[in-house]
């Protein structure tokens, strides 16, 4: 079963991602995010987005996040936190769909996945669980 979050996890998750993307390398877009990660043993690990000339090499800061943490010998997520800036007309920014695919790499469907937005100063953020966000992952698991 798993353990939900403390409000103070879930804070120090959320600055985690909010200060990565101060960090955020983003001149062609403008469009700054942070992403931490919340490992089983209670480590975070945050990344930004790094955008490239050539915008296919351009990597999110989800996946930066997750590689970090999997690049130093963690594989198992308690939760993943975003953040970016308000878009008019919407009410929170989802992850690619090559982050969300990641994410199901190394996340069982019940993970939560905190999306937040910075109106301005205030930061609103949204709970969601994995399986909201992707109901349908290329599972190598998965029954042929």
């Amino acid at each position: 079963m798993r353990i939900p979050l403390s409000k103070d996890e879930e804070k120090s998750l959320l600055d985690a991602a909010q200060n990565a993307r101060e960090n955020s390398y983003s001149p062609y877009s403008k469009f700054k995010v942070g992403a931490a990660v919340l490992t089983e043993d209670n480590h975070i690990f945050a990344g930004t987005n790094i955008e490239n000339a050539s915008y296919g090499l351009t990597v999110c800061a989800e996946r930066n996040a997750i590689f970090a943490a999997v690049s130093a010998g963690k594989r198992r997520f308690r939760a993943l936190a975003l953040i970016t800036q308000k878009l008019p007309g919407l009410t929170f920014n989802s992850p690619c769909g090559a982050c969300r695919q990641v994410m199901s790499e190394f996340m069982a469907p019940d993970t939560p996945i905190y999306i937040a937005v910075l109106n301005g100063t205030k930061r609103i953020a949204y709970k969601k669980q994995l399986r909201d966000i992707m109901p349908y992952p290329f599972d190598k698991f998965t029954e042929k």
